[in-house]
């Protein structure tokens, strides 16, 4: 039987828009192209290199999980932020995918993501043959689904004999860069906690909130201790994406002492440890010496203001959008432009990626990629290819007071506004007379 998100999103048989789409001129497949998580497209913290360039002689295997130095680290990161935890409850793995692999197999049963979501959540269910769910999320913000639409798909499925095990949420979101607000997720966590799931709290983009004094972010595992994993990668604002690090706080109780263990018997079988020199490089950052926060505050400071200047250029060029709120993104909603991106043959998202990167010279993943509907003319801008071309481009971006004005940055604006601007003038040629 074919199974209907309540959102009305369609299919939600496990079969979503993204392993619907047709591969990309490029040979880029549903399952063999992931976007990767928007670079912060800057050169290593000269102190961070030097901290793994000391470690380059370590040639002993970290152990599986994390070694005592590097939990110690993620401990006190946790605490820092309102979520104590022992070193028995926290794990260390080569990337969040690691993590979420080895919980999904830990768990068991059906996955149930928001619409849309990261992308690498979806595949690593599939992966171990488990149904996915795509859930709507409301006006306000992505990465928690809707409280109603959730009990409706978790009793639908279950009504056609799924087995609907997990949540996999984000509070700090990607793609749509928004911030879920403490009010909605509470209902959200209330509605998948009387469903019976276990909820996996992708924390990766926390740390990167562009208004940090005027935005809420509120972990669900600070309303649900004994029912949350926390996971969170720590390129997202710590490490390079290219040292691929990531960790996970484990809930409380005898429920979350038994997940632990199980996770650390699937990353054995996976052989999925950390590099040892890697290790050391991520115990530095989730210490958090003042070097390490100092950049990681001026890189947020950075995006937050490109991402703006890019959200009002997508906004004024006729197209949709919520205000980016973390990360280094912005997602966008090209629909009013419709009819303009039909002169040029774009009818669904997989075309209005090929469209936007031929034209920008940037990659424009689609919404397909992100578990939206193919027809949908949604796109995630990383605000990252916009801070210029070479390392000195970049790093004169961090340094300048008024980084908009440089020129390289303002070309590349001038650049998406030119692409938006053209498409809604000839949307607006071609809207019928009132």
């Amino acid at each position: 039987m074919r199974r209907t998100d309540p959102g009305g999103h369609g299919p939600v048989n496990g079969t979503s828009a993204e392993e619907s789409a047709p591969p990309s001129s490029e040979g880029h497949g549903p399952v063999r192209y992931g976007p990767p998580l928007p670079d912060d497209g800057l050169p290593v913290l000269p102190e961070l290199a030097a901290v793994l360039a000391g470690a380059a002689r370590r040639g002993a295997e970290e152990p599986v999980g994390g070694g005592p130095a590097l939990l110690d680290a993620a401990c006190g990161y946790w605490e820092r932020r309102g979520l104590p935890a022992p070193p028995g409850r926290v794990a260390a793995g080569p990337g969040a995918p690691a993590l979420l692999l080895a919980l999904t197999a830990a768990l068991g049963g059906d996955v149930l993501v928001p619409r849309p979501c990261a992308a690498w959540w979806a595949p690593y269910a599939r992966l171990l043959g488990r149904p996915v769910f795509h859930v709507a999320t409301p006006a306000e913000s992505g990465g928690a689904p809707d409280p109603y639409a959730l009990l409706e798909t978790v009793r639908r499925v279950r009504d056609e004999g799924g087995d609907p095990r997990l949540l996999v949420l984000s509070v700090a979101d990607d793609p749509t860069a928004t911030v879920a607000p403490p009010e909605l997720l509470h209902e959200t966590v209330e509605a998948a906690t009387g469903a019976g799931l276990h909820l996996v709290s992708d924390e990766t983009w926390r740390d990167t909130l562009h208004a940090p004094d005027a935005t809420v972010l509120l972990s669900p595992a600070e309303m649900l201790p004994d029912r949350v994993t926390v996971v969170a990668d720590l390129a997202g604002a710590l490490l390079p994406a290219g040292w691929p690090a990531a960790v996970a706080r484990f809930p409380a109780g005898a429920t979350g002492g038994a997940l632990h263990a199980r996770v650390l018997d699937i990353l054995t079988a996976l052989g999925a440890r950390l590099a040892g020199p890697v290790a050391v490089a991520a115990g530095h950052v989730l210490d958090e010496p003042e070097p390490v926060t100092a950049r990681r505050e001026a890189v947020v400071r950075l995006h937050a203001r490109v991402a703006a200047a890019a959200h009002a250029a997508v906004v004024a060029g006729g197209a949709l959008a919520r205000p980016p709120q973390a990360g280094r993104h912005l997602y966008a909603d090209l629909e009013p432009l419709r009819a303009a991106l039909g002169a040029h043959g774009v009818g669904d998202a997989q075309e209005l990626e090929d469209f936007l990167t031929a034209r920008l010279g940037m990659p424009a993943p689609g919404g397909h990629r992100f578990g939206d509907d193919l027809g949908a003319l949604r796109v995630r801008f990383a605000t990252g290819p916009l801070l210029g071309g070479t390392d000195a481009q970049r790093v004169e971006c961090l340094t300048s007071p008024a980084p908009l004005e440089l020129p390289h940055v303002q070309r590349a604006l001038m650049s998406l506004r030119s692409v938006l601007d053209d498409l809604r003038d000839d949307a607006q040629r071609w809207e019928p007379p009132r």
